[in-house]
C-alpha cells in the first residue's frame, strides 16, 4: 500500500507504565510493548530516534517522535523536561517536525500543560477507554468520564491535535455502552481515534478474573462486528480511525502473553473486510436470481479487503448467492471504500 504524503512518520518511544498512578485491570504494558518498565536515558532516547530516522522514506513529509505506553503527564516534571529538551534538539536541527505523546485524562490540567507549552508538542492522545463510569470503575481505571470531558476541553483550548483511544469489551461493557462512548468521543471533535479490543494479558488483574471465571472475554467475531459499526460511525462524523486492534509484535504472538480474547494480528483488515462483505451482499441481494460469474471492481488498494482473509468473503458470497466464480478487477477511478458489482 502506498503511503499518503500527509501521514507522519512516527518514531515510537515506549515508556511502559511510567507515570501511571496504578495498574488498570486490563494492563500489562511490558507484554504489549516488549519493554521492561524503566526510565529511559537521554543517550538511549537519542540512539532510538537516530535509528528510526534511517528508515524515513521520502513519501512522508513530517516526522513525529511519540512517547507511548505510559502516562506522559504523570511523569515527574523534571523528567518530562529532560525528555522534551532532548527531543526538541532534533526539531531545532530540522530532523523531526514535532512531538506527540499519550496520557491519562486525569493528568491533563492547566498546570501540567504549562510544563510543555514552550516545547514543539503538536499532538496529545487521551486514553479514554470508556465514557461509561461503571465500566471505568470495573476496569479499575481510576478516573471518571467527566475528567475526560474536562481534559478534551483543555487540549482544544490550547489548540493541540487531539487523539482519543477507546477500548471495547472491558468488564461491564456491551455494544450499547461502546456506542455511547463513541458518541461522546465524537462530540469532542477529536482529530483521530484508535479502537482497541480488550484482551486478557498475562500478569494482569484481568487474567486473575478470567481464571476465576469473573470475566469472559468477547469473541473475535463479536468484536469485529462492533468495531465495524464504530468505524462507520466515526467515518460518518469525518473522524479518522487510525488504528483498530493491537499492534502486532513478537511478544503478543507468544502463547503465554495473551491468555484469551479477540486478538488477531490483522484485526483492522478483518474490520475492513467485513465492511466490503456487507457492501457486496447488499448490492447482490438487490439483484434477482443466481448467476455463474460475478465481477467486482474495487480500488487496487482494496482488493485484499474485498477478498477477505484467505478469500473468506468470496467463499461466503459464493455460498449465499450460488455463484460459480468471481473476478475481482482493480479500478483506479473508484474510491478506496467503494465497489461495483456486475454479472
Amino acid at each position: 500500500m502506498s503511503l499518503k504524503k500527509n501521514t507522519p512518520f512516527i518514531i515510537p518511544i515506549f515508556l511502559p507504565n511510567l507515570g501511571c498512578p496504578h495498574q488498570c485491570a486490563f494492563c500489562n504494558q511490558t507484554s504489549i510493548t516488549g519493554v521492561t518498565p524503566d526510565t529511559i536515558s537521554t543517550e538511549t532516547l537519542c540512539s532510538l530516534i537516530n535509528e528510526f530516522l534511517e528508515y524515513k522514506t521520502i513519501q512522508r513529509r513530517s516526522v513525529q517522535v511519540s512517547f507511548y505506553g505510559g502516562n506522559f503527564l504523570g511523569l515527574k516534571k523534571e523528567y518530562i523536561r529532560i525528555l522534551l529538551d532532548e527531543t526538541t534538539k532534533f526539531v531545532k536541527n530540522k530532523r523531526i517536525n514535532s512531538i506527540r505523546f499519550s496520557t491519562r485524562p486525569d493528568t491533563i490540567s492547566d498546570k501540567k500543560l504549562d510544563i510543555i507549552k514552550d516545547y514543539p508538542v503538536s499532538t496529545i492522545e487521551i486514553g479514554v477507554q470508556s465514557m461509561d463510569n461503571q465500566v471505568l470503575a470495573m476496569a479499575k481505571r481510576g478516573h471518571t468520564a467527566l475528567e475526560t470531558e474536562k481534559a478534551a476541553a483543555l487540549l482544544k483550548e490550547r489548540n493541540y491535535d487531539v487523539g482519543m483511544q477507546m477500548m471495547v469489551g472491558l468488564p461491564g461493557d456491551d455494544e450499547t455502552k461502546s456506542l455511547f462512548t463513541a458518541q461522546r468521543i465524537a462530540s469532542f471533535s477529536p482529530d483521530f481515534v484508535r479502537i482497541y479490543p480488550t484482551v486478557v494479558l498475562a500478569h494482569s488483574r484481568l487474567a486473575v478474573w478470567y481464571r476465576n471465571g469473573e470475566y469472559t472475554p468477547w469473541s473475535l467475531s463479536r468484536c469485529v462486528a462492533l468495531v465495524k459499526n464504530l468505524y462507520l460511525f466515526f467515518k460518518s462524523k469525518k473522524i479518522p480511525v487510525i488504528r483498530m486492534g493491537l499492534q502486532a509484535s513478537e511478544d503478543l504472538a507468544k502463547d503465554t502473553t495473551i491468555l484469551a480474547g479477540p486478538y488477531h494480528p490483522a484485526f483492522g483488515h478483518m474490520v475492513h473486510s467485513k465492511i466490503f462483505l456487507d457492501m457486496a451482499t447488499s448490492i447482490m441481494g438487490a439483484g434477482k436470481g443466481s448467476c455463474d460469474k460475478i465481477t467486482i471492481k474495487v480500488h487496487p488498494r482494496s482488493i485484499s479487503k474485498m477478498r477477505g482473509l484467505k478469500n473468506k468473503n468470496l467463499e461466503i458470497l459464493k455460498r449465499k448467492f450460488q455463484i460459480k466464480s468471481f473476478e475481482i478487477i482493480p479500478d483506479l477511478t473508484l474510491a478506496e471504500d467503494k465497489l461495483t458489482v456486475a454479472s
